[in-house]
């Protein structure tokens, strides 16, 4: 019987295997992920509704729309939690930063509780920055070890870079190989700053895993991704629930 979250390796749902949805442009794309944040909010009658934030133009859409009028106040914001997949060692006041953006896109135009938005912690030691975040999630699941059938996240918002990379999951980075720890860090090769991250295992915690993908130039590695040949990082993505591409023409070549 699987008991451990270690045990999806094999079995869980993968981002070579995952439903694709394709949209006219990224601004189709906020529309239908603002609604399915919605419709999933209204699913769950009892607990919280945990999400994992992205960085990046497509879902700093989607924030701004969670925001506007058509969804501020349709929203259960009292019983959302919101964390982040990873983030840059700078500043929150930094616009590098990804919870600047979100900030600035979201949490300023809506009513959610202080306690329910969870930024990644910046020091200048990202391993302990790292530990401490991991320690939080640990204390909202109650529970030091991930199980099967019970995911941390209800819904975890992902990109895809040039190279392969998500969240900050970066190729050739010791991260990749991360079985245990919910939160590590990664300092790319051809990137600035040092990173905080998701790891593997605490991404496989989760019903939805939602990659968010859009433009021309994303085209090539998203089939790349897809057909599986190399090994990118997005490619060991899996989680126990569902993996789902929300993609535009220009990524489909459509």
């Amino acid at each position: 019987m699987v008991d451990t979250i270690e045990d999806i390796s094999s079995k869980g749902h993968t981002a070579k295997t995952g439903y694709v949805l394709v949209l006219s442009d990224p601004n189709a794309q906020a529309d239908y992920l603002a609604s399915f944040i919605m419709h999933q909010a209204e699913r769950k009658k009892e607990g919280t509704i945990t999400i994992a934030l992205s960085g990046g133009s497509t879902p700093k859409r989607l924030y701004e729309l969670l925001g506007s009028e058509n969804y501020a106040h349709r929203i259960p914001w009292h019983r959302i939690h919101l964390f982040f997949g990873d983030e840059r060692m700078v500043p929150y006041t930094n616009e590098a930063s990804n919870f600047y953006m979100v900030k600035k896109a979201l949490l300023e135009h809506i009513t959610i509780p202080f306690r329910n938005v969870h930024p990644m912690p910046i020091l200048e030691d990202v391993a302990q920055a790292a530990q401490l975040y991991e320690q939080e999630l640990k204390s909202v699941y109650h529970v030091d070890r991930l199980q099967v059938g019970k995911p941390f996240f209800d819904i975890v918002l992902l990109g895809l870079g040039e190279d392969g990379h998500t969240a900050s999951l970066f190729p050739k980075s010791p991260v990749l190989k991360e079985k245990q720890k919910w939160v590590s860090w990664s300092e790319p090769v051809d990137a600035p700053y040092k990173r905080m991250t998701l790891t593997y295992p605490i991404i496989a915690s989760s019903r939805f895993v939602i990659f968010v993908v859009s433009g021309k130039n994303k085209a090539q590695i998203f089939r790349e991704v897809r057909e599986g040949k190399k090994e990118y990082p997005s490619v060991a993505v899996r989680t126990e629930g569902e993996v789902h591409w929300i993609i535009d023409k220009a990524v489909s070549g459509e």
